[in-house]
């Protein structure tokens, strides 16, 4: 059974930058990409937007991953595309099943793995949508492959629920091609995508966002005819007499993404039921040691830019972690968020002398104009920044550099007093 140092699943943006991170001269680092090609989701969205952080240029997807597989090219990384993970298995190092038509299947050994396998899209079944059961319900990701892949429109009179990045940039995508986008429904009171998609894709071309509405009943037997949506009070039950109509023959659901960790059913590891992934501490290791994790397999992102920049750190840490693996491992303690804090990563800190400065990412729960953001242990204020314009769909950071002074018996706290 062939061992490896490193082994890498998943090969979009995360995958990619993981493995850049991860590589070095004298570790054998595989990665393993289930597709015909690298780049994951990227390929299909061809807007522009990306890369504006990372690379300093504003990219399409596929160029923003032709970007991302160029660097790795002259780099020791062995790659095997159409290859699916089947089954993995932790004793003393990671054991790794995997299957493609080559090499039919195939078990390798890894001292350290990376998850960067990416997220899924809730699906009808998740949201439980009441009503028939008609073709012409899709998911926003999938209705995109097929019309930028297989250059194929699922409908001519669309409707989307749900407010998602990749819904708010499909609903323009969808009018340049000739479809009529009748609305957007959100359930929340807000939207959950970036604001510049919401002016941008939906304020740009007179399409209409009903916020607090979700949709109520679906018509149709063999295809979909028409759809109802209603408003919803602050517990999300039906206001009466709200009801608003629209015949159409394509739903498109944009009502979010979850971390895909299946391929870790069998591994035992902490997860965190607020973001659907693993948690870590900020070297990006799971409480199963050797197993990192990062990019949209461990919390959603706003930016492929900032998915990049984590899975970079993610590659150089499972990398440390090698070098280092003979070491005694360090003491951790939790770090906590207040009622106005969705979730923040990481959920813990290693503690040790010379720990790199900790950037926590944070998303909160409702809108607020003007912040402060303390980061606190016990009574004590350990750092202050000023917020303005926060919102659950745009992720916050901030960055704390004096760990060595941590004490190690108390938790971290992050709370935000809104002004």
């Amino acid at each position: 059974m062939k061992k490896h140092d490193i082994v890498i699943i998943g090969g979009g943006a995360g995958g990619l930058a993981a493995a850049q991170g991860a590589s070095a001269p004298h570790l054998d680092v595989l990665l393993l990409e289930k597709d015909a090609r690298l780049g994951g989701i990227l390929n299909q969205c061809i807007h522009t937007g990306f890369g504006l952080q990372h690379y300093k240029e504003e990219l399409t997807g596929p160029e923003y991953a032709q970007r991302a597989i160029r660097e790795l090219e002259g780099l020791p990384i062995t790659i095997k595309t159409n290859t699916t993970v089947i089954a993995i298995e932790k004793t003393t190092d990671f054991t790794i099943t995997y299957t493609n038509e080559s090499e039919g299947e195939t078990t390798i050994r890894a001292t350290a793995c990376i998850l960067t396998t990416g997220s899924f899209e809730r699906t009808r079944g998740a949201i439980k949508l009441p009503g028939t059961r008609p073709k012409g319900i899709i998911t926003a990701g999938s209705a995109q492959r097929y019309l930028n892949i297989d250059g194929y429109l699922v409908g001519k009179n669309i409707f989307i629920l749900g407010s998602g990045d990749i819904g708010l940039i499909m609903a323009r995508r969808l009018t340049l091609e000739g479809a009529q986008v009748l609305g957007v429904a959100e359930i929340l009171p807000h939207a959950s995508g970036l604001t510049r998609n919401i002016v941008q894709c939906l304020h740009d071309y007179d399409i209409p966002l009903y916020l607090s509405h979700t949709v109520t009943d679906i018509r149709g037997a063999g295809q979909l005819r028409g759809i109802t949506i209603s408003e919803v009070d602050a517990n999300f039950q039906k206001k009466p007499h709200t009801e608003k109509h629209f015949e159409v023959d394509t739903l498109m659901l944009s009502v979010g993404l979850i971390p895909d960790i299946t391929a870790f059913n069998g591994l035992s590891f902490a997860k965190d039921n607020r973001t659907n992934g693993a948690l870590v501490n900020q070297t990006f290791e799971t409480s199963l040691e050797g197993l990192f994790a990062a990019g949209n397999a461990l919390h959603i992102h706003d930016l492929v830019d900032d998915v990049s920049a984590e899975s970079l750190l993610a590659g150089k840490h499972a990398k440390a972690y090698l070098e280092n693996k003979n070491q005694k491992a360090a003491s951790h303690i939790d770090v906590l968020v207040d009622e106005h804090i969705n979730y923040c990563l990481p959920q813990r800190i290693q503690c040790t002398q010379d720990t790199d400065p900790i950037t926590f990412s944070l998303r909160v729960k409702a809108k607020h104009e003007k912040a402060t953001l303390k980061i606190m242990q016990g009574d004590k204020v350990l750092m202050t920044r000023k917020r303005q314009h926060l919102a659950p769909a745009e992720m916050e950071r901030i960055t704390f550099k004096n760990v060595d002074r941590l004490d190690d018996q108390t938790p971290l706290s992050l709370k935000l007093e809104v002004s």
